[in-house]
């Protein structure tokens, strides 16, 4: 389902060595050709320093041995630049080596006095401290992202600015989410995430384009950890986030409507995504966000199970959902079950089963282990070939509730009774 492929939009969000995955992922499905993947590569990879992967990529691409001058050029101009950072920065990698000068840092709380520290002690002066970042950078556009977050970290304690610590950050996330250090990752999003919540430099709209990045880059992370979709949910239903989302990233309820169907914990948000998905249907809609919309709005049961199998192809084809595809299969169909029953008291096993896209047996089946798991109120009558709800009893709070709503109303009744009584006569 091309059509509801979302990569080309959520590049424009990404750095471009976080779009790799993404092209690898879409090469593998066969979504695009072939060729035109590998020309998207190429692209991708000529403001890098990854020159050699572009030369074996034109290659195989068009079959030959031969690469542009230009790559050559290229090739030479990374190689010259690698041999000066290199001298620039052996010194302070040399002085950061030591855990002895490590131990005498007092980190991010006094950068001023870490500075004066490597000055006075081994007389390294801030174009080596300036190189250092350099060569964190030039290592990340090469490729070698354990180096450079590995750099990064040893710069931390010697940045000085606000803006120049903003891009640390966002290069130590990028850095340990493509070495798949999602642990580190994680931790390098929440800094991130309070930096840009707290940050007193930057205007409105940076602000706005800032959380709209760090949503995209944290799509990565919160796919990829255990506790990830709890986390991904907490952040975008933050209200400066979803103004973002509905400012400049309606596409991003795909990955929030997939996390709280999958997320049977989370149910008590649905109705706050149901409202923001009809707001912005206008602007942004697939079959993940429709299979809502039938369900929970219109009560279309025939439109949610055709949305349903929709749902299948767009998850298969998602880069960050296609893991979560058979979790989020059978949490729809929950979904699907739990509001039919909630309508109807005698269900046909056989209209169920279409429903939920199963041939009658399965069907049948997953019922039975359903209402045993969850522990329903409801049985399957195999003669008849139905399941037959029985009354749900109320819980301890709604009979409460019910009990003080009828106390509240006859107290207000003997209430008017006495005020409004004729006085007796002496």
């Amino acid at each position: 389902m091309a059509s509801y492929e979302l990569s080309s939009t959520l590049a424009r969000f990404l750095d471009k060595h976080l779009c790799f995955p993404l092209l690898e992922f879409l090469q593998d499905k066969g979504v695009y050709n072939e060729e035109d993947i590998m020309r998207a590569k190429i692209a991708l990879l000529q403001n890098t320093n990854m020159v050699d992967f572009a030369m074996d990529i034109h290659k195989e691409l068009y079959q030959t041995d031969e690469v542009p001058a230009t790559m050559m050029e290229r090739r030479t101009e990374v190689v010259n630049r690698l041999r000066s950072l290199q001298k620039a920065v052996d010194p302070i990698i040399g002085c950061l080596s030591n855990s002895n000068v490590i131990r005498n840092f007092r980190h991010v709380q006094d950068r001023a006095f870490n500075l004066q520290f490597l000055k006075e002690e081994f007389d390294i002066g801030p174009e080596q401290i300036e190189a250092l970042y350099q060569f964190a950078k030039f290592q990340f556009d090469c490729g070698n992202y354990s180096m450079a977050s590995e750099l990064l970290q040893a710069y931390k304690p010697l940045c000085t600015t606000s803006e120049r610590n903003m891009s640390v950050q966002w290069g130590k996330l990028a850095a340990d989410t493509l070495t798949q250090n999602y642990e580190a990752a994680t931790e390098a999003l929440l800094r991130l995430r309070e930096s840009l919540d707290n940050q007193s430099f930057a205007t409105p709209l940076m602000q706005l384009q800032q959380r709209t990045w760090l949503m995209h880059w944290s799509l990565h992370v919160f796919w990829n950890t255990e506790n990830g979709k709890n986390a991904l949910i907490d952040l975008f239903l933050q209200p400066a986030y979803m103004s973002a989302i509905t400012i400049n990233a309606q596409h991003l309820l795909r990955y929030l409507a997939a996390a709280v169907v999958v997320n049977r914990k989370r149910r008590n948000v649905l109705r706050e995504l149901i409202k923001v998905i009809q707001q912005e249907s206008y602007e942004y809609s697939d079959p993940i966000t429709q299979f809502l919309e039938c369900l929970f709005v219109h009560y279309d049961f025939d439109g949610a199970q055709q949305k349903l199998i929709e749902c299948e192809s767009v998850i298969e084809h998602d880069y960050f959902l296609t893991a979560i595809k058979s979790e989020f299969l059978e949490s729809a169909r929950l979904f699907i079950f739990e509001t039919y029953c909630r309508i109807h008291q005698c269900i046909n096993i056989d209209m169920l089963s279409e429903r939920l896209n199963m041939n009658k047996e399965a069907a049948e089946k997953w019922i039975a282990n359903l209402i045993l798991s969850a522990r329903l109120n409801a049985k399957i009558d195999s003669k008849a070939g139905t399941v037959v709800m029985g009354m749900q009893s109320s819980s301890m709070q709604e009979s409460l509730a019910e009990k003080a709503k009828q106390l509240s109303v006859r107290t207000f009744t003997l209430a008017n009774a006495v005020v409004g009584a004729p006085a007796t006569k002496a």
